[in-house]
């Protein structure tokens, strides 16, 4: 499992492990086993959010992971309501209060929109806000890098065109079905790292005939599959687990796909979340 010793660098300097834990969807009250285990399998890289509702079951798997914390990269996010400054600094204590730390390694803005409002209104002032409040948070230490996530284009210019510290990443829904190349690619000419987060498409790419079938060819599953596109893509890739099991399966994707594959992925149209629709980032807006 070398892809877990593997790391990418951001424009900043700053390294970061190619593969990480999600955590959405995992209780408060389990989640510090969920890291733990990751930890002892290998992870190294453990993505939360304020919305997730876990970020203090997080900081407590990684006080008592067994492994210094300079070793162990901790990504949280600013709720996406949050478009005023001073509720940005309060909420970016509140993160490192919640989990007990003293500082995390990344922390996003979740959405350029609130999730009521999602690919709506226009919040570019309001994110300007946030992101001041995040860049004088990097300043001080207390956050190695800072980012975004569901950002398009013109969300990311409004970043750009007005910050004094460009963003790090910009963590997306990335994975074989729904590939949005045109924004990786510019955030890519940005020197912005893009995050994949559901890479296994919260499950619902599990039963693609196509991906069964390419998966077959290699030996691996189809979410080993699917990982290692997003891997193969440059991304990080974000799978959400709390079973051991899955975790080891999820990092035991040392194998490349073809090009004629990786092509054959990028194009595959499979967007079909089913109960998970009703969340803003699987709606199709």
């Amino acid at each position: 499992m070398t892809i877990l010793s593997e790391q990418y660098t951001l424009s900043n300097g700053v390294q970061i492990p190619k593969l990480g834990l999600g955590t959405w969807f995992i209780a408060d009250d389990e989640v510090p086993q969920a890291v733990r285990d990751a930890v002892e399998i290998g992870y190294r890289n453990i993505d939360t959010a304020q919305a997730y509702g876990n970020e203090r079951g997080v900081g407590e798997g990684v006080r008592s992971s067994g492994v210094p914390r300079d070793e162990l990269f901790v990504s949280t996010k600013l709720a996406a309501e949050i478009k005023d400054y001073d509720e940005a600094v309060a909420a970016i204590d509140g993160s490192l209060t919640a989990m007990g730390l003293d500082h995390v390694d990344l922390m996003l803005i979740h959405s350029p929109q609130p999730w009521h409002d999602f690919r709506g209104g226009d919040y570019a002032e309001g994110n300007r806000a946030a992101w001041r409040a995040l860049e004088e948070a990097y300043r001080s230490g207390r956050i190695r890098s800072i980012g975004v996530s569901n950002f398009q284009q013109k969300d990311l210019e409004n970043i750009l065109d007005n910050c004094t510290v460009a963003p790090h990443v910009n963590q997306l829904l990335v994975h074989a079905g729904n590939t949005p190349a045109d924004l990786v690619s510019y955030c890519e000419s940005k020197n912005v790292l893009v995050e994949a987060y559901s890479p296994i498409a919260h499950g619902a790419v599990l039963d693609n005939d196509e991906l069964r079938s390419m998966a077959a060819q290699y030996g691996v599953s189809v979410p080993q599959l699917c990982i290692r596109y997003t891997l193969q893509l440059g991304t990080v890739s974000l799978p959400k687990t709390a079973n051991p099991e899955h975790m080891r399966s999820n990092a035991a994707v040392d194998f490349t796909i073809s090009d004629s594959d990786m092509a054959a992925l990028r194009e595959l149209r499979a967007q079909d979340y089913g109960e998970h629709s009703v969340f803003p980032v699987y709606s199709g807006r």
